[in-house]
């Protein structure tokens, strides 16, 4: 019997309240509510490139900015990654991918190996250093990386519009965790020689 790898997730904060719900076996639906129309973009893009179910409701101190959200949705989307792959038994662990986006070109490397780290490198974004869009995507893939407990390198080759940069980016992101938690049919064992991946 094949166990099902989903997970529910609410995270109540005094800044926001997230609730997410996430199907790694599903077919790229998503119903997705932040208050931030980029972010609900960005999220899609995970969910239709992943072939993830994926389902998230957030109300946060909008009336602020966006940062808290954005921070508190990735941190959510991150203990739902780890909630649905569970022990990890039988899933590939690595996963990669280069994608282009009009001019913009963007590789996502990951690997669940229950060691947090992101590398982040964009060229955009040292063209237009303190660019919002930019530094709001790595907030949140480094609120992501920490909570999925992934070693997450993203780089970003070349781009002159920081949407099509970003864009490329959560494609990326999308495809290359699809690669990383589907099943290996070759085995049902944890994909480490230490026997766990915690």
């Amino acid at each position: 019997m094949t166990r099902m790898r989903s997970a529910q997730i609410t995270r109540r904060t005094t800044e926001t309240e997230v609730q997410i719900t996430l199907s790694l076996d599903g077919t790229g639906v998503a119903c997705i509510t932040t208050g931030i129309g980029f972010l609900d973009h960005m999220l899609h893009h995970i969910a239709q490139q992943g072939l993830f179910d994926l389902e998230v409701k957030a109300v946060g101190d909008l009336h602020v900015d966006d940062h808290h959200t954005i921070e508190d949705v990735a941190r959510t989307l991150g203990d739902a990654f780890r909630a649905a792959l569970g022990d990890k038994r039988g899933i590939r662990r690595y996963g990669s991918f280069i994608l282009p986006m009009d001019e913009a070109l963007a590789g996502v490397f990951v690997d669940f190996s229950g060691r947090p780290i992101l590398v982040y490198r964009n060229a955009l974004a040292e063209k237009r250093p303190g660019d919002r869009m930019l530094d709001l995507a790595h907030v949140f893939l480094q609120g992501f990386a920490d909570r999925a407990a992934v070693a997450l390198h993203v780089r970003v080759e070349s781009a002159e519009d920081p949407h099509h940069a970003v864009e490329a980016i959560f494609k990326a992101l999308g495809r290359a965790l699809r690669d990383a938690t589907e099943l290996d049919p070759r085995t049902h064992n944890v994909p480490s020689t230490k026997g766990v991946l915690e």
